[in-house]
């Protein structure tokens, strides 16, 4: 069965490349540089597509064997291995809420007779405490330009920050407000303020 489908094909593939020569013969037109008109390239690329055949897959797969394991030399001990930083004693794992809230509870117990102690419990569980707030207010205070050094290239040298000795750094000028009123006084005054006068386009 096998055969007649080859014998099949090969016919197919013979018939077609016969009628694409025969079309390259009589038909003229552009070759588009392959020598075939366009037409031909077709018939040829069709013909080319018939006699595709899945390829022959091999049994036998070529395995490659695994190098060997590095090993130090003799008499060289290995290094012990790091301690993980992910546990209990180190001092920078975070605490647990349970924890928190227990500690803080402790130190409230301690300071019951205390009228100026604050508990962070009180305040919705905010344990920040003052270190951590004098830091985060100088973050903000840098974060909106009160610093004296450059922080980042892109910033200007320090000496160009500071004002010259006769320049009017105490006047803000005259508000927007009073420049937006005085706008539409002249307008209105013009006759363009309102009515027909919004109209004329001159």
């Amino acid at each position: 069965m096998s055969r007649v489908i080859e014998l099949r094909t090969g016919l197919t593939v013979l018939s077609l490349s016969a009628a694409s020569l025969l079309l390259a013969g009589c038909l003229g037109g552009p070759t588009y540089g392959t020598g075939k008109s366009a037409n031909a390239q077709l018939i040829d690329d069709l013909a080319n597509l018939a006699t595709i055949t899945p390829p022959k897959r091999s049994s036998e797969v070529a395995y490659k064997p695994r190098p060997e394991i590095v090993r130090p030399p003799e008499g060289t001990p290995l290094p012990a291995p790091q301690k993980s930083l992910a546990s209990a004693d180190n001092p920078q794992w975070p605490e647990s809420p349970e924890e928190t809230r227990k500690r803080l509870r402790e130190e409230a117990t301690e300071q019951a007779g205390n009228g100026t102690y604050r508990s962070p419990l009180a305040n919705g569980g905010d344990a920040t405490s003052e270190e951590q707030r004098k830091q985060f207010q100088e973050a903000k205070r840098i974060q909106k330009g009160a610093y004296t050094g450059r922080r980042y290239l892109s910033d200007p040298p320090a000496d160009y920050r500071i004002p010259a000795s006769t320049a009017p750094a105490d006047d803000l000028g005259e508000p927007e407000f009073k420049k937006e009123r005085a706008r539409k006084k002249a307008a209105k005054k013009s006759g363009s303020g309102g009515g027909l006068g919004r109209l004329w386009p001159f």
